[in-house]
């Protein structure tokens, strides 16, 4: 199996949710299980139905996280340096916009947008690999064509 690259922040939040969905979600939904069994015929007992497909849903994600995690390969950014790759954070400006933003290239599973967090299979951060300060960077993305100029390159 294919190792999947991680920081160490990332495996560590994916580490807390799991230990959170054993420690906490799993037992907890066992017992509503129980409560709603209590309550008689399961057959139109609708808490004991949003019950069991919680249940399904917190062990699904029990399993994807352990194979996450079990595949992990973690990587410390602050070990690295020069050119773009997984862990840089990097500064580009929107050079139609002139809007500026800060990535941080991360692995697939622990990618999220919002807190700047790219995705390393993105279309923008494959576009960055191997890049330097000063460059800049043409991008086909689902909202169309952009140019990026990077303004900083860092490993934190």
């Amino acid at each position: 199996m294919d190792k999947i690259p991680m920081t160490r922040a990332g495996h560590q939040a994916l580490d807390a949710e799991l230990r959170d969905l054993k420690a906490n979600e799993r037992p907890a939904v066992i017992r509503q299980i129980a409560e709603a069994r209590e309550h008689g015929d399961l057959s139109e007992n609708a808490e004991y139905h949003a019950a069991r497909e919680k249940q399904s849903f917190i062990e699904g994600r029990i399993k994807e996280l352990e194979g996450l995690l079990g595949r992990a390969e973690v990587i410390d950014p602050k070990k690295l340096s020069g050119a773009i790759k997984f862990g840089a954070t990097v500064d580009l400006v929107d050079e139609d916009t002139d809007e500026e933003k800060t990535y941080q290239i991360v692995g697939e599973a622990e990618a999220d947008l919002e807190r700047g967090l790219l995705n390393l299979k993105s279309p923008l951060a494959r576009a960055l690999i191997g890049k330097e300060t000063g460059d800049s960077v043409e991008v086909t993305t689902p909202g169309g064509q952009r140019s990026y100029e990077i303004l900083d390159v860092r490993y934190e």
